[in-house]
């Protein structure tokens, strides 16, 4: 879209939220707006307060905005990193995509691996910040811009927001708990209401859980008919929520759809490695990706639970983090290092625990244990054996962005929200919901509730040693049926485990790592894995991981 007088121009993929306040200020300063849509909006902020528009603009959104009369492109991503962007500066010139693939469209593109980027891949599942996982392409990182001048070729780039620190009242314990459930329910209802807004049909995906069962409370206020949506897989009952989305529909009055998702081919890995740009080490994108095929065909927006676990320490590796340090923490450091290298030298990969005790070298006053790693450093070795000397990034590229705090549960909800959630969960639900031309968006992201929740909310209200999400349950105890089970957690994920001991995803991934000289990882070293995983040891993900990252690389014929 450009402005009237033809000197600004924008691609913008997203949403902005509170476009229609915006817009309203913006008229009292003399724009005339010649549409309803929150594009022009953005252009018109530009216009009258320049980069700092960015700050006060509510929504996900990636966008790259050009100012003919500087000479200047501005891009720009959402504090979250609910929407992607790729740019690859080369040259005295800039290219950018919302999407690796768009990128790799240039042909002068060399489509050669970044070898730090891979080492990242294979111990945490994703590539973190920046990188990517092509040398010479970099990711916008979340709540960051980045401004292109085209006389110069020069480029800046910035942080526009962050974490805020925990406040005072928080930390002394000041702060009343009676005070911030009202404030948490204003916010939320506030940020639903305002997601609800579209000129197409919306529904909820409701899976029973806390977070998406509240998201349905806030709705059933303020819209006259919501339509909520459950999945089921048939045939694995662990991972059926179907009773516990009932009786949330049933208790608000929803439009209730109860969807089957279809069996899960093995076919789709090649269409998701496809779509995701970069390899992800996270089975879940496959039902994500059908829950999102079953729901597009009743709407086009869809409103999810993400950022709940993040914000207000609902993943229960949080209770053993805080348990582990309650336990150990006083043993001197010297000897849980020692039982921390004699985990790691004595106990197989996929040994059930291994990673926890090899957590326990880690110094609870600054460090998070890298206890979801992939591959720890001696197997990634010899993974590589086949790729020359390998330079074991990781570790390195993990621990600087540890963020600074001397609260444990605060490093680790804010390690996880810079990381876990922007580069995997977040990921996985844009690729998944965009194959399928469904928008999903996230209420609990909204910025205000991020700044509530890092700034204001002290731990003893997010997680304890037995507990989590401590506040976002209080709020559910005030908002939800009294027989709503409150303390369960249900993972979204699929039986792959079960899937890799015989038939077709045994014989694909064999095939896949194995069935070719053509691949990257040493056949010895992914033997070893298929043989543990036939054991009982916990390797699906990580054979997951390989399988995905050869299926991308040969699509798009990556070189090492």
């Amino acid at each position: 879209m450009q402005d009237a007088g033809g000197g600004l121009c924008i691609v913008f993929n997203g949403e902005i939220y509170n476009f229609a306040d915006l817009r309203q200020e913006l008229t009292a300063q003399g724009h005339a707006f010649r549409s309803h849509s929150d594009t022009e909006v953005i252009l018109a902020a530009y216009a009258e307060w320049g980069t700092d528009c960015l700050s006060r603009l509510n929504g996900m959104f990636a966008f790259a905005l050009y100012d003919s009369r500087r000479r200047q492109l501005l891009v720009a991503r959402d504090r979250a990193g609910e929407k992607p962007l790729f740019y690859a500066p080369a040259h005295g010139a800039l290219r950018f995509a919302s999407e690796l693939k768009g990128l790799m469209a240039d042909p002068t593109l060399a489509r050669r691996i970044d070898r730090e980027a891979l080492d990242c891949y294979l111990t945490m599942g994703f590539v973190p910040g920046e990188r990517s996982m092509l040398q010479g392409v970099k990711k916008l990182p979340p709540a960051h811009a980045l401004v292109f001048d085209l006389n110069s070729g020069q480029s800046r780039l910035w942080c526009y927001w962050q974490l805020p620190e925990l406040s005072a009242p928080a930390v002394e314990g000041e702060t009343t708990e009676a005070g911030l459930l009202d404030e948490l329910e204003a916010l939320l209802e506030d940020s639903v209401r305002r997601q609800l807004v579209a000129d197409v049909p919306v529904g909820i995906l409701l899976s029973g859980g806390v977070d998406s069962s509240l998201i349905t409370a806030m709705a059933a206020r303020t819209a006259p008919k919501v339509k909520t949506f459950t999945i089921r897989f048939p045939g694995f009952g662990q991972y059926d929520e179907t009773e516990h989305a009932r009786l949330i529909a049933r208790h608000f009055g929803t439009e209730h759809v109860e969807l089957v998702a279809a069996e899960s081919a093995v076919d789709l890995l090649p269409l998701l490695a496809r779509q995701f740009d970069e390899p992800m080490a996270d089975s879940s994108m496959i039902p994500t990706y059908l829950v999102s095929r079953l729901v597009r065909e009743h709407c086009t927006v869809a409103l999810g639970g993400d950022g709940g676990d993040e914000l207000f320490a609902g993943y229960p590796h949080y209770n053993r983090l805080l348990w582990l340090q309650q336990k150990f923490g006083a043993i001197p450091p010297g000897l849980r290092q020692a039982a921390s290298r004699t985990a790691q030298a004595l106990l197989p990969l996929g040994f059930k625990g291994r990673n926890w005790l090899q957590g326990l070298g880690t110094d609870f006053r600054t460090g998070l244990p890298l206890i979801f790693s992939l591959f720890d450093r001696g197997t990634r070795r010899r993974l590589m054996a086949g790729q020359g000397v390998w330079d074991l990034a990781a570790e390195r590229a993990r621990e600087q962005r540890i963020p600074e705090s001397a609260d444990l549960l605060q490093r680790a909800t804010r390690m996880d929200f810079g990381n876990y959630l922007a580069e995997d969960i977040l990921v996985k639900v844009d690729r998944a919901s965009m194959l399928n031309s469904l928008e999903v968006r996230a209420p609990l992201l909204d910025y205000r509730l991020i700044e509530f929740a890092f700034g204001k909310v002290p731990s003893r209200l997010k997680a304890t040693a037995g507990s989590r999400k401590v506040l976002l349950k209080q709020l559910a105890a005030r908002v939800l049926p009294r027989e709503f089970d409150r303390q369960r957690k249900q993972g979204f994920s699929i039986p792959l485990a079960a899937w890799l001991r015989s038939g077709p995803w045994k014989t694909f991934f064999r095939e896949t790592l194995l069935g070719s000289d053509n691949t990257v990882f040493d056949h010895d070293e992914v033997s070893k894995l298929l043989a543990g995983q036939a054991k009982g040891r916990v390797n699906s993900e990580r054979l997951f991981a390989l399988v995905l990252f050869e299926l991308w690389r040969r699509e798009y014929r990556i070189s090492m």
